[in-house]
């Protein structure tokens, strides 16, 4: 069951403007980047379902920050189907971040009352999930759309909360034109979690990315 109400979790999405996402196999390694992250101030982090067993290692992940990370919100991203969905909830799963919109999905979320946060890539869609009660949007991917998609999205419909996901980097120019845009916040990856960091083992340095980002984000807002 999750630990954080749909609230919650879209307050802290909108106060800290950045959600990291990440997926590795190796279960002590996803701890650690959890920690880093937890220490440069993220307290929310999307844990991508890409591999074999995704589940077995959300679960050890989240059990660790229920444990050792007080006010870490976890929650499950690439999700495509209502059972995957359920499986994650079952295993604690704070939030729910899928590719496409799938009313499935939207029905098993709400039922509990856990946030979700559909990928968009329309008008038509974002209207939809905001039926559905999508309180964020993911606009994905984001490299194809742009802040100028946001900027045109925001100006018929300022109520719209969008997440970028994809084309998003740590740079200050990149994250000043998405929020200047009106982005509510932004997924970041492999810009912010690169596989040369993981490889090497600098996770002090992924701490400190991290706190810069947050810090950036803080600034143009």
């Amino acid at each position: 069951m999750a630990k954080y109400s749909r609230i919650e979790v879209a307050v802290t999405m909108a106060q800290t403007g950045l959600v990291p996402l990440f997926y590795h196999k190796d279960i002590d390694l996803c701890k650690q980047v959890l920690k880093a992250c937890y220490d440069g101030g993220a307290r929310i982090l999307e844990f991508t379902n890409r591999g074999d067993f995704a589940h077995e290692v959300f679960e050890a992940l989240n059990k660790y920050a229920l444990r050792e990370l007080p006010g870490m919100i976890l929650g499950v991203g690439s999700l495509t189907d209502a059972g995957t969905a359920s499986l994650y909830l079952q295993l604690g799963a704070n939030f729910v971040v899928t590719p496409v919109l799938r009313e499935d999905i939207a029905l098993v979320c709400n039922r509990r009352k856990v946030l979700w946060s559909p990928g968009c890539g329309s008008l038509t869609e974002i209207a939809r999930a905001e039926e559905l009660g999508a309180e964020i949007v993911k606009v994905f991917p984001g490299s194809t759309f742009g802040p100028g998609f946001v900027k045109a999205i925001k100006g018929p419909c300022p109520w719209t909360s969008i997440m970028p996901t994809g084309g998003v980097s740590p740079d200050h120019d990149n994250l000043k034109s998405w929020f200047d845009a009106g982005v509510t916040c932004v997924g970041m990856g492999s810009k912010l979690i690169s596989k040369s960091l993981l490889t090497t083992g600098n996770f002090e340095q992924l701490t400190a990315d991290v706190a810069t980002t947050l810090e950036t984000i803080q600034a143009i807002k």
